[in-house]
């Protein structure tokens, strides 16, 4: 019953008269208010918007709206919430923490930028690299009991979970779950424990890199700890300061320190695209850790790596491949 009153609620929203256009204005989080405002004590407070947290939000733009006023569009598509579906017949979706609706717009807003920064790497229909996942992402917002969030593959759709900070108001933990579906996307196999790792460890990566990214698009300084993963998120369920998630930045080797839980396993996978990242920049970085994953076979850390050198050598020579495999060596990757 309540899937059916929210398509029926979805369904006459559509029939109200949208702005026609593809751009809107929104408020967001950039990614977090933790990672935001560098202030460890902010707290859930029940889902309240209190006054410590007024800084934290900034108004953007959001694009590839498909002008019926809802949040629909090129690479996101908002399908169910435990509240009303966001509508503005201006594209208009400015809301606080403590309304459904701004959990909505974080995901749109985020997905959509990780699929803008993707092209902007070149990958896409007409570029040079291929696309990957340059289709609408399905969303579903706060439908999912747990504080736990999750993609699947046969749907192309991301859920998001509820419960002390809910998980789409981190924009890193909807960056996470886009990473894996890069994977998806990509035909990466999840045929093996340590590819299980692999992806655990790539959703972390990207969502600190696209975090960051995305800060400098909006001309903000860099994150005060950009290695912590949502630690907005991470406040209701970690005691300890900073709050993180996970860290993409821990002194852990491979194959010392597989424990084999992949969460805890991927850490090792992430600290050596950190590395990657910090020996290339970002662009080259990313770039270079995309166009190695197309087609991965599910296999270990090594055969990933090898593939990510082998095209770091063709997109940007023998000097940058180096580079890339020094940082796997670190690691004991390679």
């Amino acid at each position: 019953m309540a899937v059916l009153a929210l398509a029926t609620a979805g369904a006459a929203l559509a029939t109200k008269p949208g702005p026609g256009t593809s751009t809107g204005t929104a408020r967001v989080f950039v990614p977090n208010p933790v990672q935001d405002l560098g202030d460890e004590s902010l707290t859930d407070e029940k889902d309240a918007d209190y006054p410590a947290l007024a800084d934290a939000y900034h108004t953007v733009t959001l694009t590839h709206l498909d002008g019926s006023g809802l949040l629909q569009g090129d690479y996101a598509t908002v399908v169910g919430s435990t509240g009303d579906l966001a509508f503005s017949p201006t594209n208009t979706f400015s809301y606080g923490r403590d309304q459904d609706e701004f959990e909505q717009v974080m995901a749109y807003y985020w997905v959509t930028q990780a699929q803008e920064y993707i092209q902007s790497l070149g990958f896409g229909s007409g570029k040079a690299l291929p696309p990957i996942n340059e289709e609408p992402q399905r969303l579903r917002i706060g439908q999912y009991g747990v504080d736990n969030s999750f993609a699947t593959e046969h749907k192309d759709e991301m859920r998001f979970g509820k419960g002390g900070v809910d998980d789409a108001e981190d924009a890193e933990v909807i960056l996470h779950e886009y990473g894996h579906a890069i994977h998806f996307a990509q035909g990466f196999q999840f045929s093996t424990e340590e590819a299980g790792a692999i992806s655990e460890g790539f959703g972390d990566y990207w969502a600190v890199t696209v975090s960051e990214h995305v800060r400098q698009l909006l001309g903000l300084p860099a994150s005060p700890d950009p290695a912590c993963v949502a630690d907005w998120d991470s406040i209701s369920y970690t005691s300890s300061v900073p709050h993180c998630l996970r860290r993409v930045d821990e002194d852990l080797t491979y194959p010392d320190d597989l424990v084999g839980e992949v969460h805890a396993d991927g850490e090792i996978w992430s600290r050596a695209l950190w590395d990657i990242r910090g020996a290339l920049g970002a662009t080259q970085a990313d770039t270079a850790i995309l166009a190695g994953q197309f087609g991965f076979d599910g296999g270990t850390m090594p055969a990933l790596a090898a593939d990510i050198v082998a095209a770091a050598s063709k997109l940007y020579g023998a000097g940058t491949a180096a580079q890339v495999t020094a940082a796997f060596h670190a690691r004991g990757i390679l």
